[in-house]
């Protein structure tokens, strides 16, 4: 099938977004033929200069530009270069999205998305909430929504305790002036509210994971952090063995009826219990990983997105390995100049 395919998440950097591995999984389906077409924030996102990945880039605005200016680039675009499907993979992106979901459709663009009340229930804010409706462990936490807050953390928790910010970033902050530094630091950047959550001791471990919108589970590759960034990133991982963290994720995505990519994060501790820390409503950057194991995520999503039936995969290869590395990639200052002043390139 001949599919025109527009994908966000384009900085491939050591904070990467899940941008470049969506179009690689794409690329190597054996039964869709896209045109790749790039949603670029910044005309630096090194995404938009990789060899053999993206068709066409256009810039974007971001989101906190409005709904409104946001969805009329989305549309000049369209007309200009009909999309059949956008793949969003950012948080900061998927509340515009789902909201623009009809909008979209009636424009003949496809996605394949939460639902709104999806997306908000599994906040790190209502973690709490989600863990008892859904029997499942979490931390303790609490949000905080001004400075004056943070004296309220000694009355819940002992130090240390993870500072979380409402779409990305968290640190282990193990006193009330690391907490304030950590508050600057990303309410500046991501905004309020703040999440303070109980710091659980154990090995991080992650799901990515894949469902139908009926309670099905189209795909699930559990997988360990081997190497974490500076930045809280894997910078290299393996799939797992395990049984029980399939088992909450099935049992997740059937009660919520989950429709669309997402990554669990969990703390396996060692009594060997199962804290959830985080649920990204999202593929992740090291979804990859899940196709060269054998699960092949993104092309499952793109069907799915386009009304066709998938069968759920039932195996996945224990084992396999990622690793990132840093690469020089060279360009051409013309690629550089012509993104800059019109907005788009072509490869």
């Amino acid at each position: 099938m001949k599919l025109t395919i527009a994908v966000t998440g384009l900085n491939n950097t050591d904070n990467p977004g899940p941008g470049i591995p969506v179009i690689r999984g794409i690329r190597e389906s054996e039964h869709i033929e896209a045109r790749i077409i790039g949603l670029a924030y910044e005309n630096l996102e090194p995404g938009v200069y990789m060899p053999n990945m993206i068709d066409k880039t256009y810039m974007i605005p971001y989101p906190s530009s409005g709904t409104e200016a946001y969805l009329e680039r989305i549309e000049e675009i369209h007309q200009k270069d009909p999309i059949d499907l956008i793949i969003p993979n950012l948080d900061a992106e998927l509340y515009t999205f789902m909201k623009a979901e009809p909008r979209l459709r009636e424009l003949g663009i496809k996605t394949f998305l939460p639902t709104q009340e999806q997306f908000e229930e599994r906040h790190k804010a209502n973690l709490d909430a989600f863990g008892k409706k859904y029997d499942i462990k979490v931390p303790k936490s609490i949000t905080l929504t001004s400075h004056g807050d943070i004296q309220k953390i000694k009355d819940h928790f002992d130090y240390p305790v993870l500072v979380k910010g409402k779409f990305y970033d968290a640190y282990i902050a193990y006193n009330s002036d690391q907490v304030a530094n950590h508050f600057n630091k990303i309410s500046a950047k991501w905004g309020l509210p703040i999440i303070i959550q109980e710091f659980i001791k154990g090995t991080e471990v992650n799901v990515v994971a894949l469902g139908d919108g009926q309670g099905n589970t189209i795909a699930a590759v559990p997988m360990r952090k081997l190497f974490i960034t500076d930045k809280g990133k894997a910078w290299s991982g393996i799939t797992l063995n395990d049984e029980e963290m399939i088992r909450i994720t099935n049992d997740l995505i059937e009660r919520t009826k989950w429709r669309g990519g997402m990554e669990l994060e969990m703390i396996k501790t060692n009594k060997n219990e199962y804290y959830m820390i985080e649920i990204n409503p999202r593929i992740p950057a090291w979804v990859y990983l899940a196709v060269g194991a054998g699960q092949n995520i993104p092309e499952a999503l793109v069907k799915l997105a386009i009304g066709e039936k998938v069968e759920p995969y039932t195996n996945y290869q224990i084992g396999k390995m990622f690793i990132r590395y840093s690469w020089d990639l060279l360009g051409d200052i013309q690629e550089f100049e012509q993104l800059s002043i019109f907005g788009e390139i072509e490869k």
